[in-house]
């Protein structure tokens, strides 16, 4: 009796809803990524053994190996803002552009004369440029004006954002302003230590030391 061949089917696998969804993951992450402005220090932190995490709301002061202070506010309004007063303390006037542009920025360590200067860079421009740091001297204590100005504005739009979240009867989550020191392995603890002081002579006795973290031996 002579072998029945069956019709053999050949299976195909419809890829477009894999495609559909390989396109709109890619537009998401273009959507909702935002670009990270280079920072104009590198620092080799030393390492610890801590898992606490960076906070959000923060104030960082970061130290390089020679000692040089550089500011940050990661609060983009809050920059802004500091900016605005420390202007005013130093009789200077920022057009809008330049406002936008510092609120986008990383740290900075350049005095107050520089400024305008610095904001006027761009990002490679930045990378190249020779920070001397934020002023700390007794004479003109720039860096302390940076923190107090910081701290002032940052409480002051979370108190408006609380009255506005109440009177629209929403809940409002304050996230309380943390104060960081990021200070290179190599810089010198007097350097560091200068820093502290403008901290504590601002009444702030509580901050985080950035630190890489370390696996170490398991404790029992």
């Amino acid at each position: 009796m002579p072998k029945i061949k069956l019709p053999r089917a050949n299976p195909s696998l419809d890829m477009t809803p894999m495609v559909d969804l390989a396109f709109l993951l890619v537009t998401f992450f273009m959507l909702t990524a935002s670009v990270r402005m280079s920072e104009p220090v590198i620092v080799d932190t030393p390492g610890s053994h801590s898992e606490k995490l960076l906070p959000e709301n923060v104030i960082m002061l970061t130290v390089d190996k020679k000692g040089k202070p550089f500011f940050n506010i990661s609060n983009v309004e809050v920059r802004i803002k500091t900016l605005e007063q420390m202007g005013a303390q130093y009789q200077m006037t920022f057009t809008e552009k330049e406002k936008k542009a510092f609120g986008k920025m990383s740290s900075f360590g350049v005095p107050m004369k520089d400024l305008k200067k610095y904001i006027a860079l761009s990002e490679k421009e930045k990378e190249a440029y020779n920070s001397p740091g934020v002023p700390l001297d007794s004479l003109d204590n720039q860096l302390s004006y940076w923190i107090r100005y910081g701290h002032v504005q940052e409480r002051t739009l979370a108190k408006q954002a609380q009255a506005k979240a109440k009177s629209l009867g929403h809940q409002f989550k304050d996230t309380p302003l943390r104060f960081a020191i990021k200070a290179d392995g190599q810089a010198n603890f007097l350097n560091v230590k200068d820093v502290i002081k403008v901290l504590t002579d601002n009444d702030i006795y509580v901050f985080n030391l950035i630190t890489n973290l370390e696996k170490g031996d398991e404790i029992n």
